[in-house]
């Protein structure tokens, strides 16, 4: 089986399809700063092009003589997010799921997968995508999936679709996977301790940002798991007097060691943004924190060796990949998949 992943991004998906065995040799990505990460740790091939550039013709040159061939990828999710209020069809990446489906046309692979937020399946979009599916004689099989479920350390929900040309197809259970509830705890406790501000001398993506005088008497004045609401009055924010952002808790928080953490978007190295606050140490979490809760391995690199680490580009590299958890359980339900379809060949012949 030989795949291409298409979106790549910091290579989450191409990660985890390549820990279940699935050979990955291409990542195509609109995003410089996603090529070292993406070849440094997954012996792939980068192409710096928007996908709306790529010919099917370009991509058989790559999928070569393969038996079993695998288009992947996770188009940009932002505009179908619940954190996007003014996402609409006028938004370029709204229609980015049929280039994708364009293709798969073109390819003709003999599997498909593709992960997005939940929002997507109410769009007409995805019921475009998948009746072109269907017409292209694929079954299609599609999900939300609680990654929790599967061992990731982070509450997390994902829409996966899996199609093939070879027949049924469906993912695998947490059980059939050997998933194991992981915690806050079980994915950072042993990582050494920060102050807000500072980097790890031996890993520089275990750095955190700086907090302000007012942020850094919120988070000491922050218990795991809480909210704002438990602070003073004088440090509660004006927005969170009004009547209009008293609903608003979930930010300004520390997140609690024997749950999950909480959803990370691309802006979660900042504590204001949301429920980011270390469980113990008064800073947010750390970039190197944040990829681990993506489920990417600890010696992942995303700065080259003497590169500069920019809070913003690396949080939202890793904030906008596929949980490397997630792209694992996909590839193992795809040759799950593949071997039940030989099996039954085997039998008939």
């Amino acid at each position: 089986m030989r795949a291409i992943d298409l979106f790549c991004g910091a290579g989450g998906l191409t990660c985890g399809l390549r820990k279940a065995g699935i050979d990955v040799t291409l990542g195509v990505d609109v995003d410089p700063a996603c090529e070292y990460p993406y070849t440094t740790n997954n012996d792939a091939e980068f192409l710096l092009e928007s996908v709306e550039n790529v010919s099917g013709d370009r991509l058989n040159e790559r999928f070569a003589d393969a038996e079993i061939r695998l288009l992947a990828g996770c188009a940009p999710c932002q505009t179908f997010s619940t954190y996007n209020r003014k996402a609409c069809p006028t938004d370029g990446r709204w229609w980015l799921a049929l280039e994708f489906a364009r293709l798969v046309e073109e390819t003709s692979p003999e599997l498909v997968t593709m992960e997005n937020v939940p929002g997507l399946r109410k769009q007409g979009v995805f019921e475009q995508f998948v009746r072109k599916l269907e017409n292209l004689g694929y079954e299609v099989h599609h999900e939300i999936v609680d990654c929790t479920r599967y061992g990731l350390p982070q509450r997390r929900k994902r829409l996966v679709l899996l199609a093939s040309r070879l027949g049924s197809v469906s993912l695998v259970s947490p059980e059939e996977f050997g998933a194991t509830p992981r915690t806050v705890r079980d994915a950072i406790a042993s990582l050494p301790p920060l102050r807000h501000g500072e980097a790890d001398p031996h890993d520089p993506l275990h750095r955190c940002s700086a907090l302000s005088d007012l942020n850094l008497q919120r988070i000491r004045a922050s218990l795991p798991g809480g909210t704002w609401r438990d602070w003073p009055a004088e440090l509660v924010a004006d927005c969170h007097r009004k009547e209009t952002g008293r609903t608003y808790p979930g930010v300004y928080a520390r997140m609690a060691w024997d749950e999950p953490s909480p959803t990370m978007t691309t802006q979660f190295f900042g504590f204001g943004n949301g429920r980011f606050g270390h469980p113990e140490q008064d800073r947010a979490i750390s970039l190197r924190e944040g990829a681990i809760f993506q489920g990417f391995p600890e010696d992942y690199a995303f700065v080259p060796p003497g590169g500069e680490y920019h809070m913003k580009t690396l949080g939202r590299m890793i904030g906008n990949a596929v949980p490397v958890t997630l792209g694992e359980v996909i590839g193992v339900s795809l040759k799950k998949h593949v071997e039940k379809v030989r099996g039954s060949e085997r039998k008939v012949a």
